[in-house]
């Protein structure tokens, strides 16, 4: 989406709006609760209430003794590596969709709050710098970001989510997850390395 700024210049509001940071986020919050429950499922392996939060067993030949979710919350949040185990469960497939993009989602709306790129805080920023929407007065700026930025932060957050599902059906060499940040990271990368070349050819003319 783009705002009418002062001039007839547009502020950009792209739909990846907090890039990566959702799918960061979320892939905290589960490594965290496979940590937890690991600890407590080895500790009171018969307790009913650590069954709702996850089962774990070690798979056969495993090498690494690493152990893997088979039941409870924490199975249905985990990934499905291929189309095969959709069909096989798709009760599974169906919750683990729902969770990351919702959790996505919400992760991208809390963290516009709390990094300074919010609707508020963008029409400070615009108004520090005497830039005003064609149209609007000063007051209502920050109602007419909001209609765009919340909404734009929790659906780039959901896109985000989505291709890190994708790549995850697909059976993707490594995680579908890790995938999507090693590439969303070179793309911000880039996106620095081309506005301070921008920058100084601006210096070198200017």
């Amino acid at each position: 989406a783009k705002t009418r700024g002062m001039a007839g210049q547009y502020y950009p509001i792209k739909l990846f709006y907090t890039s990566n940071m959702p799918i960061i986020l979320q892939t905290a919050l589960v490594s965290n609760l496979y940590f937890i429950s690991q600890i407590l499922y080895k500790r009171y392996p018969e307790n009913i209430i650590i069954h709702v939060l996850g089962r774990w067993e070690e798979p056969e030949m495993s090498v690494s003794g690493q152990m893997r979710p088979v039941g409870g919350i924490a199975y249905y949040i985990s990934p499905l590596n291929s189309f095969a185990e959709i069909v096989s469960d798709p009760v599974h497939a169906l919750l683990y969709i729902i969770f990351i993009l919702a959790s996505c989602a919400l992760f991208s709306k809390t963290w516009i709050q709390v990094s300074g790129t919010s609707a508020s805080d963008v029409s400070k920023q615009l108004r520090d710098q005497q830039m005003v929407m064609k149209g609007f007065r000063a007051s209502s700026m920050q109602r007419e970001l909001n209609r765009y930025i919340p909404t734009a932060a929790a659906f780039g957050g959901m896109c985000i989510g989505a291709l890190s599902i994708v790549a995850d059906f697909m059976g993707a060499i490594g995680s579908g997850t890790g995938i999507l940040l090693a590439v969303t990271t070179i793309y911000q990368s880039w996106e620095t390395i081309r506005k301070e070349s921008n920058g100084d050819a601006m210096k070198m003319f200017g």
